[in-house]
């Protein structure tokens, strides 16, 4: 059975994110501590007042400890998530269910990762114990398969395939030379990315997301009570989550060439935000580019170019911030990195700026896509033939007026 939803029952009233980057002079309890101060304070409240928290992070803390402790909170509940590259996604997930059940009128959703402390060059993940028959392939190697298989099935020439690979890199890093918060903050010529030393198959240097240290929250209540706390919230209008089978990589069927659990949880949350045409409708997408042939594969997941046409509209430029669909605004993982826990509310704090009209000129979208008003974040965990999805819907328009209690700003900081 689909999930019912949550539609205009919630509404995001303050956000905050951290720089993302190499932060050895700050700890995690340090980035965590200027994520919430910074929600709290653009949703003028104090983190005492928040009724409840969820943490994400995959392995820079346990137990609610972790949000406790540097925020000296007075015996408030606190619950740890953890679901792999999702985890702050569904952090605001249960903050968001829990805000709508009635539980709590306000709950705040945090996600923190320190990947640089970790010692490791990529994703610090506990081993799974198994029976010793699962591939042990790095992520760049598992994802290099998307690449092999999508030129394959689609008819790309290896140097199309390259150049579509580079456009993607490209736009990404010149948006995210313009973004503050960015940890890689230079844009990045063809050449130099046609000439990136390989790493897996066809994917280089300059077609992997980095490892970056960060946080970001994200200050939840009603919807009737959101104009209490800001006169520009955003409002839930999906919320998503399809954890697969895993058994992509031993079911012959599948060709590496799409992602089904993205396919299902786009369409569970398209039908709960009542969106017909994503690419039409939607003013923004932050998307899960933590290689760009993943972001090459979402295209046509998420029903933003049909199959095997999103290459083309790719090196069209419909995906460009100036783009028909702007894509990874922000710079996207690519220009981020990804600090695992935190990504995904780092994906919200873009469409918060952005339908706010708070992103600096030279980043603001153009009013014709700011007028569709709505945004989406998807996350992907795991890798090709077992992974899970998360894909949300926010928006600035609000409920029906029947469900409405506040039209104006009452307290706190926009």
């Amino acid at each position: 059975m689909p999930s019912h939803g949550i539609r205009d029952k919630v509404a995001i009233v303050g956000m905050g994110c951290t720089t993302f980057g190499e932060h050895w002079d700050a700890s995690a309890d340090d980035l965590v501590l200027e994520a919430v101060r910074a929600a709290c304070a653009s949703g003028g409240v104090s983190d005492v007042e928040v009724d409840a928290y969820w943490l994400s992070t995959l392995a820079s803390g346990n137990s609610g400890l972790a949000l406790s402790r540097p925020l000296r909170l007075p015996y408030k509940p606190v619950t740890r998530v953890e679901n792999y590259c999702a985890g702050g996604s569904d952090a605001l997930r249960n903050a968001c269910y829990a805000v709508a059940s009635g539980a709590y009128d306000t709950a705040m959703a945090v996600g923190v990762e320190k990947l640089k402390d970790s010692g490791m060059s990529g994703l610090s993940a506990p081993a799974v114990p198994g029976d010793g028959t699962e591939p042990d392939l790095t992520a760049p190697a598992a994802f290099s398969l998307l690449a092999q298989a999508y030129g394959h099935k689609y008819g790309l020439a290896d140097g199309t395939l390259r150049d579509v690979l580079d456009r993607i890199a490209w736009k990404n890093h010149a948006n995210g030379a313009l973004n503050p918060r960015a940890h890689f903050r230079r844009a990045v010529s063809r050449e130099t990315l046609r000439k990136a030393p390989r790493v897996a198959g066809e994917l280089g240097v300059f077609d992997c997301s980095g490892v970056s240290d960060g946080a970001a929250a994200a200050l939840v209540v009603r919807a009737e009570d959101a104009y209490r706390y800001t006169d520009r919230p955003l409002f839930v209008k999906a919320l998503a989550l399809a954890v697969g089978p895993a058994t992509g990589t031993a079911d012959p069927e599948y060709d590496f060439t799409s992602f089904p659990e993205v396919r299902r949880s786009a369409a569970d949350a398209y039908r709960q935000a009542g969106i017909t045409d994503p690419g039409a409708e939607l003013a923004l997408a932050e998307v899960h580019d933590c290689f760009t042939v993943t972001e090459l594969v979402l295209m046509e997941d998420l029903g933003f170019a049909p199959p095997g046409e999103a290459w083309r509209a790719a090196l069209d430029g419909a995906f460009d911030r100036d783009g028909a669909l702007p894509v990874n605004p922000d710079g996207g993982l690519k220009a981020f990195g990804h600090p695992i826990g935190a990504s995904g509310l780092r994906m919200l704090f873009e469409c918060w700026l952005q339908l706010r009209g708070e992103a600096p000129q030279e980043r603001a979208l153009s009013a014709s896509a700011l007028g569709r008003g709505l945004a989406l974040t998807h996350n992907l965990g795991g890798g090709p033939g077992e992974c899970l999805s998360f894909v949300s819907v926010v928006g600035v328009e609000p409920p029906a007026p029947a469900t409405r209690h506040h039209t104006s700003a009452v307290t706190g900081t926009a």
